[in-house]
């Protein structure tokens, strides 16, 4: 899983709350062996000359944050709809709330889901639609906040194993065989205590 530390550049607003796995990544797209999962993102959305959709701004068209509302990534397991996202260059969403098993998904990709304390939201949001992607946001995962182009910080909450996972780049494989030695031990120990475990398994 590539590591992610920390981030810089423009901040995209797409302050709608739920926001569904199917309108970021329309199951229709899903049906080629290969799918341009970059042209699937938010592709009913997108496409109107007189009304550009956010990601399509040129200020905004590699924009690597993304900032939305409440619950987002909702609707089915769809984990289409986070490739589309990285396809597009987002390292890092910041909304209101996520779907748990669509955040779990970005966890499990590299990608880093955000949510401010509500003291904080609205000032940040305000912040972002101002900048209007003319300034970059740095998201800083080691010191748990983000920078705005004005100087301002807004600190944010991180699971300490969801944080050290990221930072060092480990799935979920990779984090268990940081106890290899102690799951050996214990295989060993359990081979000398009970070894009849061991016959049944070889059976």
């Amino acid at each position: 899983m590539e590591k992610f530390t920390s981030v810089s550049g423009a901040a995209a607003p797409l302050l709608i709350d739920n926001v569904n796995t199917d309108q970021i990544a329309p199951v229709q797209f899903m049906r080629s062996l290969e799918p341009d999962y970059e042209t699937a993102l938010f592709a009913r959305w997108r496409g109107d000359p007189d009304a550009p959709f956010v990601l399509d701004r040129p200020c905004f068209r590699r924009a690597p944050i993304l900032v939305t509302g409440g619950n987002f990534g909702c609707g089915s397991a769809r984990e289409v709809a986070v490739w589309a996202l990285a396809a597009h260059g987002i390292r890092c969403i910041v909304a209101k709330s996520f779907a748990e098993v669509y955040r779990e998904s970005l966890l499990k990709n590299g990608m880093l889901p955000v949510v401010l304390e509500p003291a904080l939201r609205a000032d940040f949001e305000a912040c972002v639609v101002a900048v209007d992607g003319q300034a970059p946001f740095t998201v800083d995962l080691e010191a748990c906040r983000i920078d705005a182009p004005d100087g301002v910080t807004f600190e944010f909450a991180m699971d300490a194993g969801e944080r050290m996972a990221l930072l060092e780049g480990l799935d979920d494989v990779a984090m268990t065989l940081r106890h290899r030695s102690l799951i050996e031990a214990w295989e060993r120990q359990t081979l000398h205590d009970r070894p009849w475990l061991q016959q049944v398994g070889e059976a």
